[in-house]
């Protein structure tokens, strides 16, 4: 990943964290939390593609897993994220824009169903049954509703920002002049041998012409000479 892209995805997912942990998980809403995280998670994977997805994913469920007050095992949201970031870049187009708002949203109540699903599966495996305390199917309801009425507010300036960082004129400027001082380079340095053997040819036909014209001038002399 290139150094905008860290940089833009690292701070996003800090804001993020913060914002959920701080505020959302305080409203004290029935079923699930409005998962923040998952919504940077899957804006940025949407423009970076499955790879960056997928790192990005890793590291943000990750920082959620360490940060209080975290109550799970550590890698269990990271794997989560990893998997759905890798999945949502699958969707992201060639030029980086979507169409219409219609597949990020499906996208993203796909994404709270999975995360949910799969958080609770990973739990299970582990011993951790607290999905079935509090009701899976009523957790499912609210995640994808809480995620789809965020989303629209939060999936759209994500992808903005990130194709704005992508597409960073001042990198663009750079390479441009760049390859133009190149090929300027290349052109100049053909243009000088050229030059160069055009000048030797013009200088040694001058001599050529130059020892001629002596030579003619010394024969008439001599003739005058002589009569």
């Amino acid at each position: 990943m290139r150094v905008n892209r860290i940089l833009l995805s690292s701070a996003l997912i800090v804001v993020a964290l913060v914002v959920q942990v701080s505020v959302l998980a305080r409203l004290h809403l029935p079923g699930a939390v409005p998962d923040l995280l998952l919504l940077t998670v899957l804006g940025l994977a949407m423009v970076y593609g499955h790879v960056g997805g997928a790192l990005i994913g890793f590291g943000a469920g990750l920082l959620a897993d360490l940060a209080p007050p975290a109550d799970h095992a550590a890698g269990r949201y990271a794997l989560v994220l990893c998997v759905i970031g890798y999945l949502a870049g699958l969707i992201k187009p060639d030029n980086g824009r979507l169409k219409s708002a219609t597949g990020p949203m499906v996208v993203v109540v796909v994404a709270a169903i999975g995360t949910t699903l799969m958080y609770a599966g990973v739990g299970a495996l582990v011993g951790d049954t607290a999905a079935r305390h509090v009701g899976l199917g009523s957790l499912l309801f609210t995640a994808a509703l809480y995620d789809l009425l965020l989303a629209p507010f939060v999936v759209p300036g994500i992808m903005a920002l990130a194709r704005r960082a992508e597409n960073d004129p001042l990198a663009d400027s750079n390479s441009q002049t760049k390859k133009a001082d190149i090929s300027t380079g290349w052109l100049s340095g053909g243009t000088g041998l050229r030059i160069g053997g055009q000048r030797g040819g013009l200088k040694g036909g001058l001599k050529v012409k130059a020892v001629r014209a002596r030579t003619a001038r010394a024969g008439r002399i001599k003739g005058v000479k002589r009569l």
